[in-house]
């Protein structure tokens, strides 16, 4: 099998590249605009491949896209590239909806003409909103985004969908939890939190740290997605989730444990405008249909990712570039810290 993997660079996109090329014997040709998260160094143990092909280049440019699906001829696209965090959608809601929404569509566009065999669009649970405990989304959950990026994913899952019912396109959706795991460019919640322990700066909590999440480690997601790509049935939407949900400080409290630095680092700021409180997931359908179970245990997940980025400093150096740090201060310079 031959795929096309949009957005291949970045965090969750080359650990599937690596699993890809690694564990299977499928061609990849990764097609990546390298924005500030796209990060090249992350596949540099796959590179030189023989079945591996990098393409630089935007997923809303219909020419570029078109001209390679042409050249090579995919049997199926694996559509990872998004702007994917909630912050930075908040500060500027212009980027996810021309990427996310625009992209999505000129990729379907693509993938329709080629008469691609598979199509599998890779979404996130974020699109089912805030759940009061003990709720649990399955894949027939109303959608209810908060932000300006969940409200872009849950548009392009729509228009993804919609072409399996008007053009019966072999459309498939995956919708996972939050991922943690190496090479996490350091402003998601967990990458953050090491990176600044290990660097012993203050970590900014928001709110009162009780936003509570589901954890998955980055190599069961891509399991979970190769066990859709193989076997999922056309149409239909699968969510992917760790079966570990903890609130955000919990998660804080245990970086800290695992690195010995003190508490006294927690700094609690302002909360991020529209904050959901609970994501929480049922995979059941993934598990039923599918071989796939998450195998990793979140604790040891953790250990591992933290030594990898103790081993990793320069590659965190490497990311944390200009437009990182004028970023990283705009978004938690000007929160007012308060009181724990």
């Amino acid at each position: 099998m031959k795929v096309i993997v949009t957005g291949g660079a970045g965090f969750i996109g080359s650990a599937f590249v690596r699993m890809a090329i690694g564990e299977t014997d499928m061609h990849v040709v990764n097609l990546d605009k390298l924005t500030y998260a796209g990060n090249l160094e992350n596949l540099t143990s796959i590179e030189k491949d023989p079945r591996y092909r990098f393409v630089e280049g935007d997923i809303c440019d219909a020419a570029l896209v078109d001209s390679l699906m042409a050249e090579e001829k995919p049997d199926a696209m694996v559509h990872f590239a998004a702007e994917s965090h909630v912050d930075r959608s908040i500060l500027s809601p212009e980027p996810v909806i021309q990427t996310n929404l625009r992209g999505t569509f000129t990729l379907l566009e693509g993938a329709r003409k080629h008469r691609l065999k598979r199509f599998v669009h890779v979404s996130t649970d974020e699109v089912y909103g805030s759940l009061e405990a003990p709720l649990e989304a399955d894949e027939n959950y109303p959608l209810n985004p908060s932000s300006p990026y969940s409200a872009s994913k849950a548009g392009s899952d729509l228009l993804a969908r919609s072409y399996f019912v008007t053009y019966k396109m072999p459309v498939l959706i995956t919708r996972a939890s939050n991922n943690y795991g190496p090479y996490h460019f350091p402003e998601k919640l967990i990458p953050l939190m090491i990176s600044n322990a290990l660097e012993d700066r203050p970590l900014p909590v928001y709110g009162d740290g009780q936003q509570v999440r589901d954890w998955l480690y980055v190599d069961d997601h891509c399991r979970g997605i190769l066990a859709v790509l193989r076997g999922g049935r056309e149409g239909q939407i699968y969510n992917i989730g760790g079966n570990r949900s903890l609130p955000n400080l919990d998660v804080v409290h245990k970086v800290l444990a695992i690195t010995g630095k003190p508490e006294s680092l927690i700094q609690y700021v302002t909360d991020r405008p529209g904050h959901d409180r609970r994501y929480a997931l049922s995979s059941e359908k993934l598990m039923r249909e599918t071989s796939w179970r998450p195998l990793m245990d979140f604790e040891t997940g953790l250990g591992r990712t933290i030594d990898w980025y103790r081993t990793n400093s320069a590659w965190v150096a490497r990311v944390r570039s200009g437009a990182y740090r004028t970023y990283y201060e705009k978004n938690y310079g000007n929160r007012e810290a308060v009181s724990s």
